[in-house]
Parts: structure tokens; C-alpha cells; sequence
């Protein structure tokens, strides 16, 4: 039997409640710390309800969850772990943002999973269940020799995950023929394309061949010169896809400086990480096709329709990985004769859950994501 083997849809999540307190008569206790004060109330809000409908699906009342508020600062978040720890929480949904973990190593014998996507200088006792870059790299490989792309330039702008992209970049040993970081500001960032695309060469190329054509007895050539003298710049970039890891505004004004110097999408492939279904994508059609990894997308519709109609609202993007995280801990732990300790997540395990498949193995989660495609006002799925 293959170490990989075990996997669950988690909507079986209703014949596991059925199993009830046979197992046990005590409660299994899942502490939760998100923001439920402040600017980012709003995520944790959504996090909770999201674990309150995978709380209703698995319907087994020896689930009790313990939730605190993080206000979004570290010391904060360290006082309320450890008061989870003195009410017996061994296992905790949460943090939501990478700067809450820094102090919770004090805490070795609790384990923390948290929604944060960055992997690099986390404490050996958080788990990462975001959708890590790792796992959006290597959808874009299997997406690179799908379509037999050989020549990809990678963009990366300076930002504060770009070490956590650079670490990425080696750790997938994705084949790319140039990684250039590059500065967000808008005078910098055109003079940047212009260069990687090598725009003032290919103008000057433009330039002779409308002299030569002048110069020459080409029975055709005021035609030819007429064509011409429409176009910028002449001639292709050496390269046959653009991997941009930006988001919102930033990537739009990537795309726009793009197609500025000449690089369509119709000739050269525009793929970036994912963009969580953006529906703002749809409407830049100059920039389609655009292609991006990210998770299920059906599941991701149907659990914000389901979200709608119990909250009246639309869940915020993390609550979709919320529910899945509940349901893996109760899979685990009930595997696991309803013992909490350290093993439950060092196995090597593969699971489906409402985001997609994803894979754990010494405390480390990572997605195998779905490929997408923006065109024609849809997200096309690719694989």
C-alpha cells in the first residue's frame, strides 16, 4: 500500500458524525484565533461562520471550538494561545496573518494551523494551510509542459513575499530563462518593461526597415511602408510565456505596460498565481487570455452559494479553507482514536476536500491546484 493512500471527500462529513460519541465521551477541543475586532473583523467573522456550517455538516456534538480574538497583533494572539492552552486546547485553527505567529513557538506543545500561505520562517509548531507559492509553481510546471513552453520569464516585483517567491522559484526547480525583480512604481516599472522587452531596440529595428523599404526599388513598398508606420516596433521578444507573481492593480498595470511595448497575449502566454476567481479579471479583455493555478473553482462557487443563503452575505476567500481544515482535524483525530498529540500530522496523507486535493506530511500542507483560464467573461478550468 502506497504511503500516500488516504483520501476523503469531506462531504462524507455526514456518515463520519454518524459514528457520534461511540468513540468517546469526551469533547474534542479546537481552539480558533482570528481577528474579530478591528479592520479585519470581517475575515474572522466569515472564519467562524465558515467552521460553524463545517461544524453543522459533520454533526457530531463532541466538537467544541474555542474561539478568541487575535486583534491582529502578536502579543495579543500569544495571551489568547495561551489561554486556549489552559482551557486543554492542543490544536488551533489560526492565526489568520504570518506576523501573529512570530511568538507562538513558547507553546511547543500546542500545534497552530495557520491560513497564512508563507511557508519560509514559520515556527516548527505552525502549519501552513494557506495556498503556499510552492503549490502554485508547480501547477504552472505541469501548465509549462502542457503547452511546451521552453523560454518563461519570471516577474517579481519587491514586495514583502519576495523572498518567499525566490525560495520557491529553487525549491520547485522551475525552468525559467530569466527571473527580474522589478520596483511597483509606475515610472520605474514601464522603464523596466521596456527593457526586459528590449522596446527601444525593436522600435530602432522598425525604424531601418521603414529606411530600407524607402531606399529600395520594392515595386510594393509604399504599401509595405504604409503597414509599417502603424506599428511601434518590429520584430518578437525571446520569450514565449511571462510568469507575473502580482495581484489587483499591480498585475493590470503589468499586463497594460505589456501590451504597451508590443507583447500581446496572443503571442506570448501571461500566466500569474492565483488570483482567487477576481471577477475584475473578466473585464480586462486586452489582457486575455490570462492564466492562473487556484482551487476547485465549482466547490468554491457552491460553498460561497451555501455560505449566501445561511449568512445572507459571501464569505471572505480564506473561509473556504476554514471548512476544510475543521473537517481534516476530525478525520485525523477520529483516525487517531481520538488522540490529540503530534502525529497527526506527520503521516503522509492525501485528502479532498472542498478546495481541491492537498497533501500533509511532516506538518507541512500543500495543494495540488487546478489551471485556469480568463477569457470570453469566464474562468475556463485548463486541468
Amino acid at each position: 500500500m502506497k504511503i500516500f493512500t488516504k483520501i476523503i471527500f469531506f462531504a462524507i462529513f455526514i456518515s463520519i458524525g454518524m459514528m457520534q460519541q461511540a468513540y468517546t465521551s469526551e469533547k474534542i477541543k479546537i481552539g480558533l484565533l482570528v481577528p474579530l475586532s478591528g479592520e479585519n473583523a470581517y475575515i474572522g467573522n466569515s472564519i467562524i461562520k465558515s467552521i460553524q456550517l463545517a461544524v453543522n455538516k459533520i454533526d457530531n456534538r463532541v466538537l467544541e471550538i474555542f474561539p478568541k480574538d487575535t486583534k491582529n497583533d502578536p502579543t495579543i494572539t500569544l495571551q489568547a494561545a495561551k489561554d486556549l492552552n489552559e482551557q486543554g486546547v492542543k490544536i488551533v485553527i489560526g492565526p489568520i496573518f504570518n506576523k501573529n505567529l512570530i511568538y507562538l513557538d513558547e507553546l511547543q506543545n500546542m500545534t497552530f494551523i495557520s491560513l497564512t500561505n508563507k511557508t519560509l520562517g514559520i515556527p516548527k509548531n505552525v502549519i501552513s494551510a494557506g495556498i503556499n507559492s510552492i503549490s502554485q509553481i508547480n501547477a504552472i510546471i505541469k501548465f509549462q509542459k502542457l503547452k511546451e513552453l521552453k523560454r518563461t520569464i519570471f516577474l517579481l516585483p519587491k514586495s514583502y513575499y519576495e523572498d518567499e517567491i525566490k525560495r520557491s522559484i529553487k525549491k520547485t526547480k522551475i525552468k525559467i530563462k530569466q527571473l527580474y525583480i522589478y520596483d511597483t512604481d509606475p515610472t520605474k516599472l514601464t522603464k523596466k518593461i521596456e527593457d526586459i522587452t528590449k522596446y527601444r531596440s525593436r522600435q530602432l529595428d522598425l525604424k531601418r526597415e521603414i529606411e530600407k523599404l524607402t531606399n529600395s526599388d520594392d515595386p510594393n513598398k509604399e504599401k509595405k511602408i504604409a503597414k509599417l508606420e502603424k506599428m511601434d516596433t518590429i520584430g518578437k521578444v525571446n520569450f514565449d510565456s511571462v510568469i507575473i507573481a502580482d495581484f489587483d492593480e499591480n498585475l493590470k498595470s503589468i499586463t497594460t505596460s505589456l501590451l504597451y511595448v508590443d507583447v500581446y497575449p496572443k503571442e506570448v502566454f501571461f500566466i500569474t498565481l492565483n488570483q482567487w476567481f477576481d471577477s475584475s479579471l473578466l473585464k480586462e479583455k486586452n489582457s486575455q487570455p490570462l492564466y492562473f493555478p487556484s482551487i476547485d473553482y465549482k466547490n468554491y462557487k457552491k460553498f460561497s452559494e451555501d455560505y449566501f443563503s445561511q449568512f445572507n452575505e459571501y464569505p471572505n476567500k480564506l473561509a473556504i479553507i476554514s471548512y476544510d481544515i475543521v473537517g481534516l482535524i476530525y478525520y485525523l483525530i477520529l483516525q487517531n482514536d481520538f488522540a490529540i498529540d503530534k502525529k497527526l500530522f506527520t503521516k503522509k496523507n492525501k485528502f479532498k476536500g472542498k478546495i481541491g486535493f492537498f497533501e500533509i506530511k511532516e506538518n507541512k500542507i500543500s495543494h495540488i491546484l487546478n489551471f485556469y483560464r480568463v477569457k470570453d467573461n469566464e474562468f475556463k478550468k485548463i486541468f
